[in-house]
């Protein structure tokens, strides 16, 4: 058994500046405005879009958010329509000899409590363990498996939607898991597209800075990672 904390990165299919310009371009397709872009127009023509709730231009924007959580949280993400995604398989994965990985809650529990939770994790997987061996397959023996179980799942989404997403998923009365991760997804995001999020990011300005959080991205392969530096 091996216990970690989640984790999120964001993949993008080009430079942030690219995505960002693409919005610009198909919003000034409405005003017949293309004469006044330059290499800098972007940041303030989508702050204008933000502010004035044009915000169907920003679906021409796409991110990707790779998540390391538990399976609870990851069942309220898939409730997004507007999305794609891409989930491990707990029907064809087969975790026979490996450390089944649980992910620690993120409310901060009494010993007790966490020495309870830990204990079930272990019992989860000695039975799990037991069923494969017992020649069940994994679609099978996934049913003693819990919420805590961790799970790699993809998403991909229009800016707009990620929007949408943060302001549902930030809010204080979201799971405090999903709350956690999302957070720090936020953090990522506003660094990347600025005007995109920054009035959401004002209102977790507080808890989002508190998060120290270096900036980590993925480019397409044939460009090198992004980082903040």
């Amino acid at each position: 058994m091996k216990v970690i904390d989640p984790s999120v990165i964001v993949s993008l299919q080009s430079a942030p500046h690219f995505i960002m310009q693409t919005i610009e371009d198909a919003g000034r397709t409405c005003y017949k405005s293309e004469d006044k872009i330059n290499e800098t127009s972007h940041v303030a023509f989508i702050e204008r879009l933000v502010r004035r709730g044009h915000e169907a231009m920003l679906e021409h924007g796409y991110a990707t958010a790779h998540f390391r959580i538990d399976r609870g949280i990851s069942h309220e993400l898939v409730r997004h329509r507007l999305a794609s995604f891409a989930q491990e398989s707990t029907r064809y994965c087969n975790y026979k000899d490996k450390d089944i990985e649980f992910v620690k809650p993120s409310t901060e529990l009494d010993v007790d409590s966490m020495n309870a939770w830990g204990w079930h994790m272990q019992e989860c997987e000695v039975v799990y363990n037991n069923l494969i061996k017992a020649g069940y397959s994994p679609q099978v023996a996934r049913a003693v498996l819990p919420n805590s179980l961790a799970t790699d799942i993809v998403v991909t989404a229009n800016l707009r939607e990620w929007r949408t997403i943060f302001k549902l998923r930030c809010a204080k009365d979201a799971h405090p898991d999903m709350r956690y991760i999302m957070l720090r997804l936020l953090s990522d995001m506003h660094k990347l597209f600025p005007p995109v999020f920054e009035d959401i990011y004002q209102l977790y300005k507080e808890e989002v800075d508190a998060l120290a959080r270096d900036l980590v991205y993925i480019l397409p392969h044939t460009e090198e990672d992004g980082t903040d530096a």
